[in-house]
This record gives C-alpha cells, sequence and structure tokens, in this order.
C-alpha cells in the first residue's frame, strides 16, 4: 500500500517536471522564433547570435529536467530498459550540451 502511494508520488512529479521541460524548450523556441520574425520583417535590432545563445541555453535547461524524468521513471520500476532508458537520455544530453556549448564558445570568439 505504502509502495503505490510513492509510485503514485513520483509519477506525479515525472509528469510535472517533463511539462515543465517541454514548456522550457518550447517557450525558447517560440521567443526565438519572435525575435528572428521581428529582425527580418520589421529589420528591429536583434543579435542573431545572442537569439541563437539564449535557444541553446533553454534548450539545454529542458534537457536537464527530461534528465530528472528519466530518474524518476528508474526509481519508480527499475527495470533493465529503464536504466538503458535513463543512460541513453544522460549520454544524449551529455554529448549535445558539449556540442552546444563549444558552439556558443566560438561565436564567443568570433564577436
Amino acid at each position: 500500500m505504502v509502495s503505490e502511494h510513492i509510485e503514485t508520488f513520483l509519477l506525479v512529479f515525472e509528469l510535472f517536471f517533463e511539462a515543465i521541460g517541454t514548456v522550457i524548450i518550447i517557450y525558447g523556441g517560440l521567443k526565438a522564433t519572435v525575435q528572428i520574425f521581428l529582425h527580418e520583417v520589421f529589420k528591429r535590432t536583434y543579435n542573431l547570435e545572442k537569439i541563437r545563445k539564449e535557444l541553446t541555453n533553454k534548450i539545454l535547461f529542458g534537457l536537464e529536467f527530461y534528465i530528472v524524468v528519466a530518474i524518476l521513471g528508474t526509481l519508480r520500476d527499475p527495470s533493465r530498459e529503464e536504466l538503458l532508458l535513463l543512460s541513453s537520455i544522460v549520454l544524449i544530453r551529455t554529448v549535445l550540451g558539449y556540442f552546444l556549448s563549444k558552439e556558443m564558445k566560438e561565436y564567443r570568439f568570433g564577436e
């Protein structure tokens, strides 16, 4: 009975953190899209590298929440499949983080 409550508790937080990560990534994408649109159509002065950097930061931050979701899923159901999923997500996040931060450093040197 207690384990059912814990499982439900973990599931609720999985859904909560998944929603937060998704909202952060969507917000970053929409914000970047609007800024690029304003830059292109109305010739507003936006620094495209800054827009790209902000979008990259939002993507990385959203992915951090997906790692939390994977960890909670593994705690709830510590099967081999869940451990492989968690490992895959962490690996993908690490590789993405490395290349995105490398790209951001290249933009700093280009300024």
